[in-house]
Formats: C-alpha cells, structure tokens, sequence
C-alpha cells in the first residue's frame, strides 16, 4: 500500500530542514514525498534542493494559503492514503511504517495519539483521542492531520479543503466526514508524529478568527446545533475566566473551594 506524505511551507526554512530530515529516513517506494512551498523568500528552497533525491515532487509558486497549498499537494499526491506533515513538524524516529500501514484498511480515515510540544527544547506530553467521535468532541476538538492517514480518494471527492478558510479548514473537513458524510474511521492507539504548538492555529493572536470559523461553519452546516454550541462555549469561556481569576486563585491557595475541584 502507498502512502503519500505531503508537507507546506512558507518562509519556515528551519522548519521545514528539520521536517524533511525527520522524514527521509522512511522514504520507500511505498512512500512518496510532496514538498509545496508558497514561492518563499528565505533559504526554504535552498533546503529542498539539498533533498531532492528523497522528494517525489515539489514546486514553489505563490498560493492562497495554507489550504491551497495542501490541496495542491492531494493533486499530485499517487498514495491510497495521504498524510499531512506540514512545516515545523516532525515524523518520529522511532516510527514503524510498516507496521503503520497494516492499520490502513478500509476506513476512510485513521488517526493516531501526537506528541505535543511548545518549542525546541521544551517539555512534551501524548495527546490522546477517543474512539468514537461526535459533535461534542469537534465542539471542542479536532483531529491532528499529523497523525490522520486519510484515503486519498475520499478526500478528492469531498472536493478537498475549503480554501476560503484560513486556519480551520482541516477541522471543518473532519467534523463533516465524520458526523455529515459519516465517512468510516478508526483510532489507533499509537503515536509517531510529533506536533510543535507554535503553528498558525497554535497561535493565542489567531484564535479569534478560529473561533469565528468554527462559530460559522457550524451556523452553516448544522444550524439545530448552533444555539446549543454557541451558548455552550460563551458558558464555557466564562468558566475559564472564573478558575483563572486572582480572586478565586487566591481562594484555591487556602484550600477554601477544593469541594468545587475548580
């Protein structure tokens, strides 16, 4: 079974260097490699040439973003299935394709636990997902499409990740497989990619915009859940608020609410 392992970048040089060398070990003729670069100014292009004999196909030229670019690559891509190991992130090296690929079936898609980390030298810790999924989970979660082999015929006739969104698109893709096309998946509880907390959608400044994404893909696609989710997650940042609070701080430091487990 071939998979195809596509990566994005724009002006990431390190970034992408790092990615790339974290991924050419696993290169087979089971699996290809896809670099799109969004025609960056650094020395990105530099990095790739360097690796060319590991790259299946690359190609820099301007885009319209992230999701063009990921797009750009699912129409070069040739795998039953596609992984999206974008720009900064990393595939282990303890990784086991091999022993990967037996879990790739039938399902449309698979996902994997992720290794989280905050920078270079930080502390990190294994992201785990559930076994079902639901609204609820998309409500608050998504998917890591570091670790989601999605077969590559599925996602073409989805139409491919919507380019007028800028940070969500990934997101909105599997809250649709799963709870409107109800497209066939299956969690594995395994980890093998690595993902640094400091990509676009990461970023503290971005997560207004994703949030109205969020806010109006939901309003668009599934209008009975709508008032439900909007009047949860108001409830639920007022929460947050509260438990970080320096009243309330200073209240849990005395002992005097651990009954609320706040």
């Amino acid at each position: 079974m071939k998979i195809s392992v596509i990566t994005v970048n724009y002006n990431n040089a390190e970034g992408l260097k790092r990615t790339i060398e974290s991924i050419a070990p696993h290169i087979t003729s089971e699996l290809e490699y896809i670099v799109i670069d969004g025609a960056s100014t650094d020395n990105s292009i530099e990095i790739i040439k360097q690796h060319a004999d590991k790259i299946s196909y690359w190609i820099s030229e301007p885009d319209k973003g992230v999701f063009c670019a990921m797009n750009k690559g699912l129409e070069k891509a040739s795998g039953e299935y596609v992984l999206y190991i974008n720009s900064g992130d990393l595939i282990n090296n303890n990784a086991d394709f091999k022993k990967l690929q037996s879990f790739l079936e039938r399902e449309d898609l698979v996902y994997f636990d992720i290794e989280m980390q905050t920078g270079e030298n930080s502390n990190s810790f294994i992201n785990t997902y559930p076994d079902k999924l639901d609204f609820k989970f998309f409500a608050e979660q998504s998917l890591p499409h570091q670790a989601t082999f999605i077969k590559r015929k599925t996602l073409i006739e989805y139409g491919g990740y919507n380019e007028q969104m800028r940070l969500g698109a990934d997101w909105a893709f599997t809250i649709n497989a799963v709870c409107l096309k109800q497209y066939s998946y299956k969690h594995v509880a395994l980890h093998f990619s690595t993902y640094y907390l400091n990509g676009i959608s990461s970023q503290s400044e971005n997560f207004g915009l994703l949030w109205q994404e969020k806010e109006s893909h939901i309003r668009t696609y599934y209008p009975l859940y709508y008032s439900l989710y909007r009047e949860w997650m108001e409830k639920k940042d007022e929460l947050y608020k509260l438990k970080y609070s320096v009243s309330v701080r200073y209240l849990k430091k005395i002992g005097f609410l651990k009954w609320l487990k706040l």
